[in-house]
């Protein structure tokens, strides 16, 4: 029985430490765009390719063109 004596103000402890980190990552904005930068790595893959891609036709195009 005397355990609980410990355990209440431990757990008790461990809400306010929770309420405040969570508290502190809303207001530092962590949850913002949570979407975001897993859409911009799979459009930066798509943008790096589409370069490549057009770098290489322009290079083949214009050793097509010189005598």
């Amino acid at each position: 029985m005397e355990v609980i004596y410990l355990l209440i103000p431990l757990s008790l402890l461990f809400l306010v430490a929770s309420v405040w980190f969570f508290s502190w990552a809303v207001r530092n904005a962590q949850y913002d765009d949570l979407q975001g930068p897993a859409h911009r790595i799979i459009l930066d893959d798509r943008d790096r390719q589409r370069t490549l891609t057009e770098a290489a036709k322009s290079s083949t195009e214009a050793g097509d063109t010189s005598p």
